[in-house]
């Protein structure tokens, strides 16, 4: 059984609430950091943190955009996701200092860190691996592909990014790109591409954003959660 527990820290003045999700012994164990979508921490991504405690993982669920905006209306949200997407290199300092935090919790097992982001959240993602951060992989479930536009760094994460073609916030000329992006930086990188599959399709709530393009698609969902869990069997196989 799982159990969650809230984690306040601070990012530049910002008072911010994470949930650890974790074994009710507090055993140390490989641990994935999920970062959410647009809309911030929620039931749906804890979910997916107590998933993969049944699986033999902890999970880490990030927030980027601070208590106050906990439950706050879609207009709101995407405001602030604007305002984190419009300086790249601040937001990749947060992506870093909660990595670090992460990193310094008694039940993160020898610094076995996967990173995992959801729409805006998988951007993020793939923000931690250009930024060359040490942790074991980092995956994108229709996330975000436009690049930060700072200096490369040498990927050192494996890379994998989940992607619906129908997607109409990532073009194919974007897909394309990131591939190029991911080879020149010498990471060991995978795309899924998932044909007539929209934006958002690992969440059953999508269509309730009222945005076109954007929706549930249970095959997807399954199909990319799937080979996710096979990267993280790749990564930690064995371990206790």
């Amino acid at each position: 059984m799982s159990k969650d527990r809230a984690v306040r820290h601070q990012f530049e003045g910002e008072q911010l609430e994470s949930v650890f999700v974790g074994r009710r012994d507090g055993a140390a164990r490989p641990t994935v950091v999920l970062i959410p979508t647009v809309m911030g921490v929620s039931d749906l991504e804890i979910g997916f943190g107590r998933q993969l405690v049944e699986l033999g993982y902890n999970s880490f669920v990030a927030d980027l955009f601070g208590m106050k905006f906990r439950g706050a209306d879609r207009d709101t949200m995407f405001g602030e996701l604007n305002r984190l997407k419009s300086d790249r290199a601040a937001l990749r300092r947060r992506l870093l200092a909660m990595i670090d935090l992460v990193r310094d919790l008694a039940e993160v097992k020898d610094q076995q860190i996967v990173v995992a982001g959801y729409c805006f959240g998988g951007m993020c993602a793939l923000d931690i691996a250009r930024a060359g951060a040490e942790v074991a992989a980092c995956a994108s479930f229709h996330g975000l592909f436009d690049p930060p536009g700072l200096a490369p760094e040498k990927i050192n994460a494996k890379v994998v990014a989940f992607h619906g073609w129908d997607d109409p916030m990532v073009p194919p000329d974007l897909v394309v790109a990131l591939g190029k992006e991911l080879t020149e930086a010498g990471a060991d990188w995978q795309i899924h591409a998932y044909g007539h599959v929209g934006h958002g399709f690992t969440n059953p709530n999508a269509h309730k954003l009222q945005i076109e393009g954007v929706a549930y698609n249970a095959l997807a969902a399954e199909r990319s959660w799937t080979s996710f869990i096979s990267l993280l069997e790749e990564l930690f196989a064995g371990h206790d």
